[in-house]
């Protein structure tokens, strides 16, 4: 029998502790990977200014690509130097260099200059990314984790939904230069926060680095993601290319592999990525970075180009698509620290999610647009489901000593699945057209940049077929964003570790 002398048994935490805890820890780490998200973002809408200021139209993209990169190769490098070094201590070097960035980027004389820059950013970037999750494996015990995991899937939703709307406002109302001056004192304030945070005793010993794993690791992102990128231009001219840099992304990933088997500190830990419950996992986060990212992309053009929204309407159709996929996240969260369940909250979310975006694809153009946000908001619940359990599946069964490796091994998995589920969908969705009809393919080119004005001078006749076309391709589209749920869900399901 236990009184109230009794101590708390272990991996227990009394209420007060888990407010004082929550209160430490949340800001501290919410902010960094606020930042980093945001960044990742908060350029698009200002792409336009930039160019009108600095010129040099044609490498504009090389602005938000060129983050995505450096981003996407820093995340592993973090891992294995927090794991070794300290994850508080690299956060203020990671800070240091997104602050640093962000004043190189405002005072940027040209496009080559920023997007030097931005390389740098990226740099600082993905290791708030990936040390913002690490550092809640660290100093957040099993169960309490589960609602941070939620938590920070919140911050990481919103925050990329934010973005464009926070570009759009400083540039317009400040200048394009105001969208990285910003960063200044919310990174001071991020490392003020940071310093806050419980010192862990690191494992110690000699850092052997993997110089030659990260050499490949970059060999194999950079010309995967610049070939993904070229494929969303659309232009069979381009294919040659988009081989050849996926035939250089496959020589070196065959490489990074024997590499990372012989090393005796690899960068990407094969024999921890080989768990059965851990690849499973960051295959979820693959397909649940596809699943999302695809219909936070198209469902904007949907609405603007099949149902005639105007911009300032389709953003209001679609808050709850982005919203409510932080409820879900918490939500799940919650539910895992009560009953310590894990796989069963995707098990169920993700057939859902591919079920509901069936729906999507054959009744959009029977639902008014007073129905289809419901429909958004269901598929946002249900999305939610899936992140916190792929991070807590991951750190536990990292441990402490390799959490940085395994925090980076779900922000490179979401990071692939967002780049390649857009680009893929984009490619069925124009395939789908051309394949059809040339001249609707073009015209819905031409419909995507002045919106449906486009539309005005078309017979009746063609106008009916060139809908029916439109909505065919968007069809398919749909259908190949539920195929990504479908298989998140397989994966949900086949996953060994099944509850904390």
């Amino acid at each position: 029998m236990s009184s109230a002398a009794d101590p708390t048994p272990a991996g227990e935490i009394t209420p007060l502790h888990s407010r004082k805890l929550f209160f430490t820890v949340f800001p501290s780490i919410m902010l960094p990977m606020f930042l980093a998200a945001v960044d990742g973002t908060i350029v698009s809408t200002a792409l336009p200014g930039i160019a009108a200021s600095l010129g040099d139209v044609e490498r504009i993209s090389w602005v938000v690509v060129s983050y995505l990169l450096a981003a996407t190769i820093a995340a592993p490098v973090y891992g294995r130097l927090g794991d070794v070094l300290g994850r508080k201590h690299l956060m203020f070097v990671a800070l240091g260099i997104f602050i640093l960035a962000s004043f190189l980027c405002a005072v940027a004389p040209s496009i080559l200059a920023l997007t030097a820059a931005r390389v740098l950013q990226g740099f600082g970037g993905g290791g708030l990314m990936t040390l913002s999750q690490a550092l809640v494996g660290e100093v957040v015990p099993p169960r309490e984790r589960a609602k941070y995991q939620g938590y920070m899937a919140s911050v990481f939703v919103c925050s990329s939904t934010f973005g464009p709307v926070a570009g759009g406002w400083l540039t317009q109302s400040f200048g394009w230069h105001s969208i990285f001056l910003i960063n200044l004192p919310l990174g001071v304030l991020a490392v003020a926060l940071a310093a806050r945070l419980p010192a862990r005793q690191t494992g110690g010993g000699r850092l052997r680095f993997d110089f030659l794993g990260t050499g490949l690791f970059a060999l194999f992102i950079t010309p995967l993601l610049l070939a993904l990128e070229q494929a969303q231009r659309f232009d069979a001219r381009l294919l040659p290319l988009i081989i050849g840099l996926v035939a250089i992304a496959a020589v070196s990933l065959a490489l990074l592999l024997r590499q990372e088997r012989r090393t005796p500190a690899p960068l990407l830990p094969i024999k921890l990525l080989s768990q059965p419950s851990i690849w499973r996992a960051d295959a979820m986060a693959v397909c649940v970075g596809a699943s999302l990212v695809s219909l936070i992309t198209w469902l904007p053009i949907y609405l603007q180009v099949a149902r005639g929204t105007d911009p300032g309407s389709t953003g209001l159709l679609l808050l709850p698509l982005t919203a409510l996929i932080a409820v879900g996240s918490v939500f799940t969260g919650r539910i895992i620290s009560k009953t310590g369940r894990t796989a069963i909250m995707p098990s169920i979310g993700l057939p859902l999610v591919a079920v509901l975006v069936v729906c999507l694809a054959f009744l959009a153009p029977h639902l008014s647009l007073r129905q289809l946000p419901w429909l958004f908001a269901a598929i946002a619940l249900m999305h939610g489901t899936a992140m916190p359990v792929v991070q807590l599946t991951v750190q536990i069964l990292a441990g402490p000593k390799q959490l940085g490796a395994a925090a980076a091994s779900v922000q490179f998995s979401r990071s692939i699945g967002a780049a390649f589920g857009a680009a893929l969908v984009g490619t069925v969705l124009f395939g789908t057209l051309a394949a059809a009809d040339l001249d609707t393919a073009k015209l819905f080119a031409h419909l995507v940049q002045v919106g449906p004005a486009a539309l005005a001078d078309i017979a009746p006749g063609r106008l009916a077929v060139v809908q029916r076309e439109i909505e065919d391709a968007f069809r398919a589209a749909f259908l190949t964003i539920a195929s990504f749920s479908a298989i998140g869900a397989a994966l949900a399901w086949t996953i060994p570790m099944r509850r904390i």
